[in-house]
């Protein structure tokens, strides 16, 4: 008997030895198996992620076998739910009170007796192989030992397939994203980036459906793209409510990768559409774009369990999505930024044409013509020369003083001849609250020393018009190559960072590499700060 078993098992590690396909080496062991322990059902199943197992081959006697890759799930008093949940050999010596879905089936297959060992592969317990008799004898005490023998076997050739597996997925997958990258890399437009990236993890993951969506402000998300398979129960374009039990609402809610394996009880519209297709399993991963969850990535099946690591491999995806997504937003907001500079620029020199011509230009013109009347006068010796040259003094003073305050507007001369404290100064000797200043700043580059005067200004010109206050102060301060200011005052709040003032400050300050945030609760004041990175220190 122990030459017989150890002829079995060479016959069998030779086939492991060569990479034999996995299908061959499971049909080769149980029939090894049968034949050494001379019983009458020998079977392997696989278990699955979900509680639940697949009969993959079996050898023996007709009418004892439960058809291969039937599914079942485990539970009860029967020996493929005991290995499963002991990780050990176990043994049945009377079917006859079996329980659960997988007794039922193998008593039901004329089984009176069984015993069975574990097929562990990497530490967890992959599958199982179990040996039967229809008899009314009991097998042999050392039948779970002899089976161990195979297992071992069988677990070197499961692992060296799933290693092969692996590469193979692996490369695919790398090929996959390459792809993509190049589609980020040229600034492909999203719609096509976002159906490629649909296509390619569909090809990762063959016969599963893939989908793309943007959650939008309301509880809500649009598709952007989506498998062939579910394109006509799910279209491009359609929104869909978030809410009940589904990937997509949980990402949304919690900002994680997560699956979901049964839908059975889950409720609402997207929920209902998710059951009309059958779809049994499902995976999500977050669009995540400059730390806001921007939209989801999913993986659906039906008729069976997503792979383990599913939610792990859409991640590599969603983040080449995530990189192309704030590429193209940040090149439209570049492109808007641009826009806005120019009509703030075509506006500023209207304002400049305009002032000029209904101020010192109109004062200019007035003493030129008071000026050639009193020559006139004097050439032909008539009285009031002297009063017509007053009166052109006059205008042209004031023509001199409008001048002034024009370029005032510009710039004031506290700022260009003080530096950007005096400039403060002068903003909160205007202002009908107290306005306390802690400036600790030098002179500036020009560039530098403009904006933060112009970012005060703003800040102090909201708090005169709108926030209610009864105090403000400003402060401004070199920390690390940065020019810090900061505008805070104890207003109503509730302040919005869409005016056009702050807009354009923000502009002012992205050209020079800096940023503005506005902090304004409602009922708790506003600060507005800034940060101007000096030149040569980024």
């Amino acid at each position: 008997m122990l030459a017989e078993e150890q002829a079995a098992l060479r016959r069998l590690a030779t086939l492991v030895a060569r990479g034999a396909p996995p299908d061959e080496v499971f049909a080769a062991a149980v029939e090894e198996v049968g034949r050494v322990l001379a019983v009458d059902l020998v079977s392997m199943a696989r278990y699955e992620p979900d509680r639940a197992m697949t009969f993959l081959t079996s050898w023996g006697t007709p009418g004892h076998f439960v058809p291969i890759g039937t599914r079942l799930t485990l539970g009860g008093n029967n020996l493929n739910t005991i290995v499963f949940d002991t990780g050990r050999s176990a043994r049945i010596d009377d079917y006859a009170a079996a329980s659960g879905p997988v007794g039922h089936a193998v008593r039901e297959g004329g089984v009176r007796a069984a015993a069975g060992a574990p097929i562990v592969v990497e530490g967890r317990v992959w599958g199982v192989i179990a040996a039967g008799t229809s008899g009314t004898g009991r097998l042999p005490p050392d039948t779970e030992a002899r089976l161990a023998s195979f297992t071992e076997l069988l677990a070197m050739a499961i692992g060296n397939a799933e290693s092969r597996a692996r590469l193979a997925r692996l490369a695919e997958e790398q090929a996959a994203l390459r792809r993509a990258a190049m589609l980020v890399a040229r600034g492909a437009p999203p719609e096509e980036l976002f159906a490629a990236v649909v296509e390619e993890v569909a090809r990762v993951f063959p016969g599963e459906n893939a989908g793309l969506a943007r959650y939008e402000p309301d509880d809500a998300m649009t598709v952007l793209a989506v498998s062939a398979a579910v394109a006509e129960g799910f279209p491009v374009g359609s929104r869909w409510p978030l809410g009940g039990r589904n990937v997509s609402t949980v990402v949304r809610a919690t900002g994680r990768s997560t699956r979901i394996d049964g839908y059975g009880d889950s409720s609402g519209r997207f929920d209902a559409a998710i059951r009309r297709h059958g779809f049994v399993s499902a995976a999500g991963a977050p669009i995540v774009v400059e730390g806001r969850v921007w939209g989801v990535m999913t993986l659906s099946s039906t008729g069976h369990a997503l792979p383990a690591d599913a939610e792990a491999r859409l991640v590599s995806f969603t983040e080449l999505v995530a990189t192309a997504i704030a590429n193209a937003e940040a090149r439209t907001e570049v492109a808007a930024s641009r826009v806005r500079i120019v009509a703030a620029a075509d506006a500023e020199r209207r304002r400049l044409v305009r002032d000029l011509h209904d101020g010192a230009q109109q004062r200019l013109v007035h003493a030129v013509v008071t000026l050639k009347l009193a020559r006139q006068a004097v050439l032909d010796g008539e009285a009031g020369a002297a009063a017509l040259v007053t009166e052109a003094l006059d205008n042209a003073e004031q023509a001199n003083v409008e001048l002034r305050e024009l370029a005032h507007g510009i710039l004031p001369v506290a700022l260009t001849d003080g530096g950007l404290r005096p400039g403060v100064d002068a903003l909160a000797s205007r202002m009908a609250l107290p306005v306390a200043i802690d400036v600790s700043v030098d002179r500036l580059p020009a560039a530098v020393e403009a904006t933060a005067y112009f970012v005060v200004a703003e800040a102090l010109t909201n708090v005169a018009k709108h926030a209610r206050a009864g105090h403000a102060e400003v402060t401004a301060r070199l920390a690390d190559g940065t020019v810090e200011v900061r505008v805070r005052d104890d207003g109503v709040g509730g302040a919005l960072s869409t005016g056009s003032g702050l807009v354009g400050l923000a502009d002012r300050l992205t050209a020079l590499g800096g940023e503005l945030r506005v902090d304004s609760p409602a009922g708790g004041g506003t600060l507005v700060a800034a940060a101007i990175p000096l030149p040569g220190s980024q």
